[in-house]
């Protein structure tokens, strides 16, 4: 794998931005949970969501990085990455009480999210000790999420509005399998960057996939 496309799919597939993509799918699965089914319901759910759970913690770490806390907005030092741990724990705490005690979000989401706190928090202890990836956290939270998703939504199908009247429908079975592939994309770029070892990945899309049915024992 060429590394700009490492580089570029470990961007797109921060962890920060997985519980962001969580909220997409889950829309395209069944945006009435959320009593939106208009694009800019959608939009602004997700809008709210990202500004909480990737803008200010990766605004924090900048500021950090300013600060000379951290050398480098990668946090490739374990030890680096303990205090961003710590202060992004927080903001993941805030968004899950919020959604826990708001009436109108659905169990579904609140699960999700719920799990993805406890997956930054289990990776945090595990840091403490040993390296463990991030990118492979969020990417197991989300299969073990659409796995999930598909036990709890009988139509097992999600619909990609692709302008006008067109929607196309696609099996959540082939949702999953491509979840699983860009997981296993996302794992292997992180290899070719040299980032982690295989173990820290194996590590990390344990503590995500079973995080969250830690998550749905506590919400169900």
């Amino acid at each position: 794998m060429p590394r700009r496309v490492a580089y570029l799919l470990s961007v797109v597939f921060h962890p920060l931005l997985i519980v962001s993509y969580m909220l997409v799918i889950l829309l395209m699965m069944n945006p009435y949970l959320f009593g939106v089914n208009n694009w800019s319901g959608q939009i602004r759910l997700v809008i709210i969501l990202m500004f909480s759970t990737f803008f200010m913690p990766v605004l924090m770490v900048g500021m950090m990085k300013k600060l000379d806390l951290v050398s480098s907005l990668e946090l490739a030092d374990r030890q680096e990455r303990i205090l961003p741990y710590i202060l992004t724990g927080f903001f993941y705490i805030v968004m899950t009480a919020f959604f826990m005690y708001h009436p109108d979000t659905p169990n579904a989401f609140t699960t999700f999210v719920l799990g993805t706190t406890i997956a930054l928090f289990a990776s945090f202890v595990v840091n403490l000790f040993s390296k463990v990836s991030a990118h492979a956290t969020g990417m197991g939270g989300l299969v073990g999420m659409i796995v999930i998703a598909s036990w709890q939504f009988s139509s097992g199908t999600i619909f990609l509005q692709l302008g006008g009247d067109v929607i196309l429908q696609v099996n959540v079975v082939v949702v999953l399998g491509l979840a699983v592939l860009m997981a296993g994309l996302v794992g292997t770029a992180r290899l070719q960057l040299k980032a982690h070892v295989i173990q820290d990945l194996y590590g990390g899309y344990l503590i995500g996939f079973l995080s969250q049915f830690i998550a749905l024992r506590f919400i169900f």
